[in-house]
């Protein structure tokens, strides 16, 4: 198994005002990048999968990591 280049923190579900009205939840992840950041991340409700969010969370941990490298 590859390690990931990050560890999940926390999932809070969350709710906001849509742009066309109505409310629309999303999920707020809160990760730590194997270089320490804390990166906070916010996944659609259409996008809650583990096929569609480990690709963006690995983006966001991988890209973090790298400006901290500079």
């Amino acid at each position: 198994m590859v390690a990931k280049p990050y560890k999940v923190l926390k999932i809070d579900e969350m709710s906001r005002m849509a742009e066309t009205g109505g409310v629309e939840k999303f999920y707020r992840h809160q990760i730590k990048t194997n270089g320490g950041m804390v990166q906070t991340v916010d996944i659609d409700k259409e996008d809650f999968t583990p096929e569609k969010v480990a690709p963006i969370l690995t983006a966001v941990a991988k890209n973090a990591d790298a400006i901290l490298s500079l």
